[in-house]
């Protein structure tokens, strides 16, 4: 189902009994100073990334397993993202059991929320081994990606996809409620970010009984617009008990005044959970503990900075 959200309505997706999601790496990039050097030797934040000397020893990943059990017992799987360094994403699918996943066709699509090096570049390593994989992507996509997905080399970025996308390709509409299984939908937001990307799609899951889970990639489109987006368009949308995923709060580094203000601003919503992680930043993850929000801890394992939140090789349920 894809249709079109006014303010007179509520679109009704289903329903479904738990979504689990396994963080297979939310670690972007090894380095802040390195990524920043890069980004200040490629022309800056309004440059476009597809010419970027990035340091591919910087380069890590955002990625996560999304697992929905339905109403009638059957289990889906979605991948969101696929990383950005080759290599490092191997490794990850390795420890997570993924790579057997897509050997064996057991999941289904790749879900990718925007255009971003760390949420892209690592597609290779999802190809190789599912290449007929369904891939979803926004509209707002530029012919650079979709060249990158069909198997390309950019030398200008330090990137490459020698394996060739060879499935379905499906670009969803900004403002469009698209339903991917009974109680997971796509919505995207159409909006400017960072390194010349435009667009970034969010999951919506509808527990029954519970209420919305969000899920993000980087959630560059903001908390407060993910949340008003479900509150006037999707079937109970004022209860969103749950979120997962990155918050672009802190990525780079210290809490903004402004982002602080956010943090504060997120109580509003009473979530029952918040599993952030990814480009959050620790210093936001440390504010959101102190106000005494539900965050969901991690292990700290394979490499994440923190068991303050949900990293590499986590697993959090909500039902």
């Amino acid at each position: 189902m894809s249709t079109g959200a006014t303010p007179s309505e509520k679109i009704d997706f289903g329903a479904c009994r738990a979504i689990t999601v396994t963080c297979v790496s939310e670690i972007g990039w090894a380095s802040n100073d390195g990524l920043m050097r890069d980004i200040a030797a490629g022309g800056g934040m309004a440059a476009s990334q597809w010419h970027m000397p990035w340091r591919e020893e910087n380069a890590r990943g955002s990625c996560s397993l999304l697992e929905i059990d339905g109403l009638d017992g059957a289990r889906r799987r979605f991948l969101i993202d696929s990383g950005w360094s080759r290599d490092y994403m191997r490794a990850r699918f390795a420890a997570t059991g993924v790579d057997q996943m897509l050997r064996a066709g057991e999941i289904e699509a790749v879900f990718l929320t925007h255009e971003h090096m760390d949420h892209l570049f690592g597609l290779q390593a999802v190809l190789e081994l599912k290449p007929d994989i369904t891939i979803y992507v926004p509209s707002t996509f530029t012919d650079d990606a979709c060249r990158f997905i069909a198997g390309a080399d950019v030398p200008d970025a330090h990137a490459g996809n020698a394996a060739p996308h060879r499935g379905a390709l499906i670009r969803l509409e900004p403002g469009r409620v698209h339903a991917l299984a009974p109680g997971l939908a796509a919505v995207g937001f159409d909006l400017p970010i960072i390194l010349g990307v435009a667009g970034e799609q969010s999951l919506y899951a509808r527990i029954e009984h519970k209420g919305l889970v969000a899920v993000t990639g980087c959630g560059h489109q903001g908390v407060e617009r993910i949340m008003d987006f479900a509150r006037e368009h999707l079937a109970e949308g004022t209860q969103v008990y749950g979120l997962y995923g990155g918050l672009h709060l802190a990525p780079f580094g210290p809490l903004s005044p402004e982002k602080e203000a956010t943090v504060r601003e997120m109580g509003k919503y009473r979530l029952q959970r918040i599993a952030c992680n990814h480009c959050t930043g620790l210093p936001a993850v440390e504010r959101m503990i102190e106000l005494g929000y539900p965050v969901v801890r991690g292990s700290g394992r394979d490499g994440s900075i923190s068991d303050l939140y949900v990293g590499n090789g986590d697993t959090v349920t909500f039902d």
